[in-house]
């Protein structure tokens, strides 16, 4: 009786767990139309995935340890766990999906992807396994619970393949002081992207796997051929890269060989719509290198403001939290007054930044740059990125789907009319096999048809577009000054700068203030940094709101950050 209870338990558990898997792949499908459609970009789609999957493998855990035990109380485990049998449900298939399934759960754990992250990314290719030997474990009908979901992932990642196997020319690199690293990209003009979107970069000659993400430090305003990120050292591969910069640098110097940079992309993903732009009145909260998607967001205003573009913000309040002086250079890196000429007089901007593990400020000026790398731009959009993914076409997307899927149909029809039905093809892993064979080729196939001919669509695209320009070399990216600065606007500008040593930012005081100074209105609170600053930030403004007198604004807040 106990083991027929445990059997039957087990069963529930891995039906469950199919269902759950059904919509596992759906957030990490980066560039998905469906979620364009629901407005869900991937940093905080990654959310849901971390939470599927954890009760996804606590599921088929369970349904692999009940069958376990129940099969040890009948004394033969061993025999059950090699089956595999011609029809029905072969065992040994699923004892090694779940093995894998297990060691992708017990590296993506948290302790473990945040020391070692690269364990984590590498162990977690075992998908592929994971998927194959799942459909030969339960056959054909019971993978096609899971099949939407999954077919959706291949999509995708089709794409994603075909975009990332392009390199791309690096415009400049430039190496601060503070162990940052500025990278600007070239990019074809018909890429869309906004200031909250970010990118998957990946460096060839410092790892062919893995995949990092960076928020986007340029406005889509500051020139079309281009985008910039920001990357702070803080790993191995960061470190790497940094030092292949500066032993470029030296080489420059002593006429030695440089050591060669090749990049790829992946992106740009986000939000379609660039929602700093939906409220009037902004407040900014960043900690360490998390000024980066702030920076494009205010190279974006100062765009439109001088552009007489739509642009709602008026009053901006960026409130900053470094460890360190040497890290405030990385404000610079946008020269506000060459983007918008006397911007103070048509913008109320406040800066406060929290040196945190600094009392007082340095005796020396802080170095901005340690070294600058300028490659020679581009000659054509040919080195550039593609437009397959990230916030691309809608109609080529949805062509892409709907072929994908027609194909899919069609190969599943012709498969069972002219080799299964007449062949009497029987076992369940076979076809479960011959499933997922027919969901890859449809993707390759018809999906690659499509994905051709976008690509040539793009490139006829981007030469119409240099034509117009009457050029084929990306704008040059060294800041110059194109108007003069006046002494008043240099003391405005450093009037609306405070910096305070030794302190952390007291967010009671400065909601409190805010509210205030800025009265009944509606204030878009964005925060970009580590997890206790978002906690910090959010309780607060609940806090405000649950207490707000009528005259007092409402806090709306809004998470940036990017943990995967």
């Amino acid at each position: 009786m106990s083991c027929f209870i445990m059997l039957k338990l087990g069963l529930r558990f891995g039906t469950i767990g199919l269902d759950c898997l059904a919509f596992l792949f759906l957030p990490v499908a980066r560039g998905s139309v469906l979620l364009r459609l629901i407005d869900i970009p991937f940093e905080q789609a990654t959310r849901y995935h971390v939470w599927l999957g954890h009760l996804t493998m606590l599921l088929f855990t369970l349904h692999g340890l009940f069958y376990a035990i129940a099969w040890t109380i009948e004394g033969h485990i061993l025999d059950e766990m090699f089956q595999w049998v011609e029809l029905g449900v072969s065992h040994f298939p699923g004892v090694i999906s779940l093995a894998a399934g297990l060691l992708m759960w017990m590296t993506s754990l948290h302790p473990v992807r945040k020391k070692k992250f690269e364990l984590f990314f590498y162990a977690h290719q075992l998908y592929v396994i994971f998927i194959v030997f799942l459909a030969l474990h339960v056959g054909h009908f019971l993978f096609c619970v899971s099949v939407g979901g999954i077919f959706l992932f291949i999509l995708d990642r089709f794409l994603r393949f075909c975009q990332s196997r392009k390199t791309i020319d690096i415009i400049s690199i430039k190496c601060l002081s503070c162990g940052t690293v500025e990278l600007v990209l070239s990019k074809p003009a018909n890429l869309r992207y906004n200031a909250l979107s970010f990118i998957f970069l990946q460096v060839r000659e410092l790892s062919w796997l893995q995949w990092h993400p960076f928020s986007v430090s340029s406005s889509p305003l500051d020139g079309k051929y281009h985008l910039s990120v920001l990357i702070k050292v803080i790993g191995e591969w960061t470190e790497k890269l940094r030092g292949n910069i500066l032993n470029s640098s030296e080489a420059d110097l002593h006429l030695r060989p440089q050591t060669k940079i090749t990049a790829s992309v992946e992106g740009p993903y986000g939000h379609e719509l660039p929602y700093h732009l939906m409220y009037e009145n902004l407040i900014l909260v960043a900690g360490g290198v998390g000024i980066s998607p702030f920076l494009a967001i205010l190279s974006d205003i100062l765009h439109r403001t001088r552009e007489g573009k739509p642009c709602l913000p008026q009053n901006i309040l960026i409130v900053w939290a470094v460890k360190r002086s040497n890290e405030l250079p990385l404000l610079s890196t946008n020269d506000m007054e060459s983007i918008c000429p006397f911007f103070l007089d048509k913008l109320n901007l406040e800066i406060h930044i929290f040196v945190t593990q600094e009392s007082q400020p340095p005796l020396e000026e802080v170095q901005v740059y340690e070294a600058t790398n300028l490659s020679p731009p581009p000659v054509s959009n040919s080195c550039s990125m593609s437009v397959l993914v990230g916030t691309g076409n809608n109609i080529w997307s949805g062509l892409y789907v709907i072929s994908s899927t027609l194909g899919f149909v069609i190969l599943l029809y012709l498969l069972d009319t002219f080799y299964i039905n007449p062949y009497d093809i029987s076992p369940w892993w076979y076809k479960g096999l011959l499933l997922l064979i027919c969901m890859l080729a449809s993707v390759f196939i018809f999906g690659g048809v499509v994905a051709g001919l976008w690509h040539l669509w793009e490139r006829r695209n981007a030469a119409r577009e240099a034509c117009k320009d009457n050029r084929i070399m990306v704008e040059k990216m060294q800041h110059n000054e194109i108007v003069a600065h006046t002494d008043s606007c240099q003391q405005k500008l450093a009037s609306s700068i405070n910096t305070y040593y030794g302190s952390r930012p007291d967010f009671k005081d400065i909601f409190g203030d805010i509210s205030k100074k800025w009265g009944y209105v509606d204030v878009g609170v964005i925060v970009c940094g580590p997890p206790s600053l978002q906690t910090s930030v959010a309780k607060e403004i609940r806090s405000q709101n649950i207490r707000r007198q009528h005259r007092h604004p409402i806090f709306h807040f809004n998470s940036h950050s990017f943990d995967l």
